[in-house]
């Protein structure tokens, strides 16, 4: 596994998290003070805005998990990945698919996501 493998699994796990306090600290782990993370639907800055967005994702579908869509590409200092969102096996409602920007300490600093697939 590489560490861009690695990356992405932590950062699947933050958005599978159910417990609001342990995500946020590993939202504090994960991503830099100053992260900017923007998708079709949302646009966040901050650790606290961010958290804020995966447990209002969390709500608008209990049950699902993210998982990986696709092999994990990166090189310098950026992660591109495909993800899943799904209840169970079958043919999941969303797919999408993210460029993550680290910064010089390896943290996230930048998501720019893009949904492939998404309920109407």
């Amino acid at each position: 596994m590489t560490d861009f493998d690695a990356l992405v699994d932590r950062y699947l796990a933050v958005w599978n998290e159910p417990d609001d306090a342990t995500r946020r600290k590993a939202v504090d782990d994960l991503f830099a003070d100053d992260i900017r993370y923007v998708d079709p639907l949302a646009a966040v800055e901050g650790r606290e805005a961010l958290n804020g967005l995966i447990g209002a994702v969390r709500q608008q579908f209990p049950g699902h998990t993210f998982t990986p869509g696709g092999p994990v590409d990166g090189h310098h200092d950026q992660v591109r990945f495909t993800w899943t969102l799904a209840a169970g096996p079958g043919d999941p409602p969303v797919i999408g698919f993210d460029v993550a920007e680290l910064d010089a300490g390896g943290r996230i600093r930048r998501v720019l996501g893009f949904l492939d697939k998404a309920p109407a």
